[in-house]
């Protein structure tokens, strides 16, 4: 019952974290910019991604991992957000002075990040591959420039440098015995 507890209040901060993220990077300008396609696309995987990442997680069991990940996003979030209420940096569609750095990257690419470091590089290829579209977007709809979102994917790795650590596979066991001049190596794996 305490871990069902502790995935439920690790979904709840992500979840918030996330939409109050999306809350802040919203378009105050006057006239509002048309949104294409790309734009729209980056903007599901800003919280597809996250939730799928903090999701699977929990769904393994793996609630250490979980609130791994919803540390670094906090971490993530408060400094891109510190950043860019800090430096003030105009968006290349003029719309706001919220362009330094990508806050779509850093999300994105602190979930592709903890993928890899948990749970190794194969199975962050697609998380890598969706993070990247992400800041393409972010490029291609005129809020960000390179170096927005190269700030932006900076952020969201270095996250995982300070909370994330290689997932600890205990479905697997190798044993050593040795008794009366007799040796015997086994291995368990556990379905």
């Amino acid at each position: 019952m305490q871990n069902f507890k502790s995935s439920i209040v690790t979904a709840t901060i992500v979840f918030s974290v996330l939409f109050s993220q999306y809350t802040l990077a919203q378009d105050t300008s006057e006239t509002k910019p048309q949104i294409g396609t790309t734009q729209k696309i980056g903007d599901v995987i800003l919280f597809a991604l996250p939730a799928a990442t903090v999701g699977t997680s929990l769904v393994k069991g793996d609630n250490e991992g979980a609130w791994q990940f919803t540390k670094g996003l906090l971490l993530t979030v408060g400094v891109t957000y510190g950043l860019k209420l800090g430096v003030n940096k105009q968006r290349p569609d003029t719309s706001n002075d919220n362009s330094f750095p990508s806050g779509h990257t850093s999300t994105v690419f602190h979930s592709a990040g903890y993928v890899h470091r948990r749970y190794g590089f194969k199975y962050a290829i697609p998380s890598y591959a969706l993070a990247g579209f992400t800041a393409a977007s972010r490029i291609d709809s005129k809020k960000h420039d390179l170096l927005d979102v190269i700030a932006g994917a900076a952020i969201g790795l270095g996250s995982n440098l300070l909370f994330t650590t290689e997932y600890q596979q205990e479905h697997m066991e190798l044993t050593y015995s040795s008794f009366e001049g007799n040796y015997m190596i086994g291995y368990t794996y556990k379905f």
